[in-house]
């Protein structure tokens, strides 16, 4: 772990998943505010210890569609790197908790989930100006219980 700047991400991180789980999945304020965000809980792919990261969402029929842009960085989130290892990822979306298959998404359909993300969440289109990385989409498949 290093600088301060680590530490308040992750402080930022664990108060909005407070603020998610006590609201029935609604941010009561700061950033994620009146955006859909769900709560991605994956497996690390070193520590095999569960990570939960809360992320906004669109979505796409009965799947949810997350985009690995970590604020345009020049690298992938380390979530990312999670669900790679271990694609079955536990999501929670309002008052519901269930399994789902992480599947990144190529070809076609990669350039149309992106576009729907990002008139939904233009943040989305500033963070494809910042990297030269090819900013992963991701659709979450639920598993039958």
């Amino acid at each position: 772990m290093n600088s301060g700047m680590s530490s308040s991400f992750h402080d930022f991180n664990r108060n909005l998943i407070k603020d998610l789980r006590a609201h029935g999945g609604k941010a009561t304020d700061g950033p994620f505010k009146g955006r859909d965000v769900l709560i991605l809980t994956t497996k690390g792919a070193k520590s095999g210890e569960d990570r939960e990261n809360p992320l906004v969402y669109t979505r796409d029929n009965e799947h949810h569609v997350i985009v690995a842009s970590k604020g345009g960085a020049p690298t992938h989130p380390s979530w990312y790197h999670n669900l790679q290892t271990h694609p079955i990822v536990t999501v929670e979306v309002g008052d519901e908790k269930f399994n789902a298959r992480a599947k990144v998404i190529d070809g076609d359909d990669y350039e149309r989930l992106y576009k729907q993300h990002a008139d939904v969440n233009p943040g989305f289109w500033d963070y494809r100006q910042k990297t030269t990385r090819k900013i992963p989409v991701i659709i979450l498949e639920r598993l039958d219980s």
